[in-house]
């Protein structure tokens, strides 16, 4: 049985996040169920360039993500859809990562709004006691955010903040390799095992080599 990570991307800035999960999630091997919400089109757009459309999805993808998605078993449903497979606790999944998570997302999966697709397949993963990440984006933080964000991890989910870790790149790390450190918590909390980042090892002496310290 085809058992996906459903992966949410929502309006926040962040969307580079969301390209690294996917690349790691496909790198693993797991068939992927993605969701994309309408403001995280513009956000798509406006951080990367590439335009993200229902009808022309996969061609878009490799825009957005790059080529590591080609041969990837991901299946794409629309934000609107509220009748898709994701929107039943009956479908088949491995759990859910939302990221970026705006503060707006983490709100209505809080309080079970269900305003679109990604927000009810978050309920319902948290609701079936599946893993689910969401990786918060938003600086600083309003007391109704930090509310919401308890409510979730009340309710099961991991909250992650995109808080990238230097250590596993040194002082002179790149955007790149700052992506990939979330994009790696992210999947290490999920249970995803992958290489995005180096972990630590105890070597303090080794860290300050590789950055020329």
């Amino acid at each position: 049985m085809r058992t996906p990570w459903i992966v949410g991307v929502s309006g926040a800035s962040g969307t580079p996040y969301a390209a690294a999960v996917l690349r790691g999630l496909a790198a693993a091997g797991h068939p992927i169920d993605l969701v994309v919400s309408r403001a995280a089109r513009l956000t798509i757009l406006d951080e990367t360039g590439a335009a993200f459309r229902d009808g022309h999805w996969r061609d878009d993808l490799r825009g957005w993500v790059g080529a590591e998605l080609d041969t990837a078993d991901i299946r794409y449903w629309p934000a609107g859809d509220l009748a898709a497979g994701p929107s039943s606790g009956s479908y088949p999944a491995a759990g859910m990562i939302v990221v970026p998570a705006s503060s707006a997302a983490c709100a209505g999966i809080a309080i079970g709004l269900s305003k679109d697709l990604l927000q009810r397949a978050a309920e319902v993963n948290l609701k079936e006691r599946r893993p689910v990440v969401v990786v918060p984006r938003e600086t600083p933080v309003s007391r109704s955010h930090l509310q919401h964000l308890i409510m979730l991890l009340d309710a099961g989910a991991t909250v992650l903040p995109a808080s990238p870790g230097f250590y596993a790149a040194g002082a002179r790390a790149s955007a790149a390799q700052l992506i990939d450190f979330i994009a790696g918590k992210a999947l290490d909390a999920a249970g995803v095992k992958h290489t995005l980042f180096d972990r630590w090892s105890g070597d303090l002496a080794a860290h300050h080599d590789r950055d020329g310290s």
